[in-house]
């Protein structure tokens, strides 16, 4: 009898057993899970004293009277002109601030001798206490909002254009000198190495600038304004609401968590830029 003849099924190999795809987990964090667990504890121990009445409500109220004070000003028109107010101030002077201590900060940063020329005014100005300088400020430039928007930016200005330059001046000399013995220019030496090395300095002046500008937003409304989250505070204070003192106090933190998180999402997007990676 001829061979059975051999067909192409019988011919191909067999087919290994591959190992599925897990799924990718759902699970939260452990530093998700971490934190809110703080917070909680942070929330009930709060809530816990404030019931004991170890303080008068007037003094210390608990987290269930500042929701009773959150759903007391939302009730109002009031409170969406005083957000609106404060909203613009704080944006003005962080962009500004950004627009002009970026750059700024980078060109002290790179060039040797601009830098002999503005570290003493630049140390001079951060020295001195900003806030200081409302009164002038309002002189020269009125009781309205650009005064308040310059209040901002004095206070945003300084930790953005000093972590800028201090990104630029940390720079590994060694990677310098091997870029230009290969023949690149300054400007490609500065858009392929100073500028991407420098993210993680920029994005730590910007977090730092957030904290400063909306002290700057709270301070500047203390002086005559007549809408703002600032005034919304300081006038409760006067008249012993001390459950909106801290809603006015959370709109803040939570406005600066809110901007926190945003930059961290900034520094992730850019973290394949940077030279080492």
């Amino acid at each position: 009898m001829a061979p059975p003849i051999a067909t192409a099924a019988s011919t191909r190999p067999p087919r290994v057993p591959t190992a599925r795809k897990r799924a990718p987990s759902r699970r939260p964090s452990p530093q998700l899970l971490y934190g809110t667990a703080a917070v909680v504890v942070v929330l009930g121990l709060w809530q816990l004293v404030a019931a004991l009445r170890v303080k008068p409500a007037i003094v210390l109220p608990g987290p269930l009277d500042v929701v009773g004070a959150f759903e007391q000003l939302f009730s109002s028109a009031t409170i969406w002109d005083d957000l609106l107010t404060s909203g613009k101030e704080l944006l003005y002077g962080l962009v500004i601030a950004t627009v002009i201590g970026l750059p700024l900060g980078l060109l002290i940063g790179w060039y040797r001798r601009l830098s002999y020329v503005a570290n003493p005014l630049v140390t001079f100005l951060y020295a001195t206490p900003r806030i200081a300088l409302t009164p002038l400020l309002i002189i020269w430039l009125g009781i309205g909002d650009t005064s308040k928007i310059a209040i901002v930016f004095l206070m945003a200005v300084f930790p953005i254009l000093i972590n800028s330059a201090s990104g630029v001046q940390n720079l590994d000399p060694a990677v310098l000198r091997v870029a230009r013995c290969f023949g690149a220019g300054d400007l490609q030496i500065f858009r392929t190495i100073a500028l991407p090395g420098s993210v993680p300095f920029i994005i730590s002046g910007l977090r730092l600038a957030v904290g400063q500008a909306l002290i700057g937003v709270f301070v500047a409304e203390l002086s005559g304004a007549m809408h703002g989250v600032g005034m919304l505070m300081n006038n409760a204070g006067q008249q012993f609401q001390t459950s909106v003192v801290f809603a006015g106090l959370f709109i803040f933190a939570i406005t600066g968590v809110v901007l926190t998180g945003l930059l961290r999402r900034v520094e992730q997007h850019f973290a394949a830029w940077r030279p080492d990676r």
